[in-house]
């Protein structure tokens, strides 16, 4: 089964999971908020997720992280509860896929949740640091030299 596919027949579920690990998170903004308006936002993440991953594009999340950058920014959100609402979705579809895919299929799909929430992430946190007064971020973070032999 391909990911995109494991991720729309498993929608539903994985966004009432997402939205239970954001109020056990208990940050401050979420919290306020109302379960509806929670869920609003976590099935935008997710389906933009699922779009990135069948389309094979990184595009839309990192345009959304960046417009949800601004957004949480001017409402006093901090970077770290933001952040933290992408974690909560990177970990239920972790779980998706270690509960349905079969051992081959496992690193490919891994691979392309992690790359797509983690350039979503790294979007965030440039816009992020941007808006904190630091005017010219890296427009991307190279930290290959950091992780020396892999095999």
């Amino acid at each position: 089964m391909e990911l995109h596919e494991l991720l729309r027949q498993n929608r539903t579920l994985a966004i009432d999971q997402a939205l239970h690990g954001l109020s056990r998170a208990a940050l401050p903004h979420y919290s306020a908020d109302d379960a509806a308006a929670n869920r609003l936002r976590l099935e935008k993440l997710y389906d933009l997720c699922l779009q990135c991953i069948a389309q094979r594009t990184l595009a839309p999340i990192c345009e959304h992280a960046r417009a949800i950058s601004r957004e949480r920014h001017r409402d006093g959100f901090h970077f770290q509860e933001v952040h933290t609402a992408f974690n909560v979705l990177e970990e239920v579809i972790w779980g998706l896929i270690t509960s349905h895919l079969q051992p081959p299929q496992l690193v490919p799909a891994l691979g392309q949740a992690s790359t797509v929430l983690g350039a979503g992430k790294q979007a965030l946190a440039i816009e992020f640091v941007h808006l904190a007064g630091h005017p010219d971020p890296a427009s991307s973070l190279d930290l290959s030299a950091l992780f020396k032999g892999t095999t």
